[in-house]
């Protein structure tokens, strides 16, 4: 398994599929399965039985998993996507931004 260039807080844009284009921040990865779930972008519906919460149940927006390959960072100074590089500065790992050379 490669290490992940994508962390939770990130904020993203979609490269590919149906969600083309849209932008957002990561809310959770799942490094075993090569996805994650970004806020705002690839919204699935699911149907939910009433319950104690929600005593009406009905039809729930919320975001599915999408992955990691179909999305890429956003760089900090053009707000593009851009590919990360990883350089040692003070002992320390930082990622930063190919297109801009600024730190992620």
């Amino acid at each position: 398994m490669a290490k992940l260039k994508i962390k939770k807080g990130d904020k993203v844009v979609v490269l590919s599929g149906s969600a083309k284009g849209q932008t957002g921040t990561v809310l959770r990865v799942f490094p075993d399965k090569a996805k994650a779930i970004v806020e705002g972008v690839n919204i699935a519906k699911k149907r939910i039985k009433p319950s104690a919460q929600n005593p009406q149940g009905g039809v729930v927006e919320k975001e599915a998993q999408i992955y990691l390959c179909k999305l890429a960072l956003v760089d900090p100074e053009t707000g593009k996507a851009t590919k990360v590089a990883i350089k040692e500065e003070g002992g320390k790992k930082v990622r930063i931004a190919k297109k801009s050379g600024k730190a992620i």
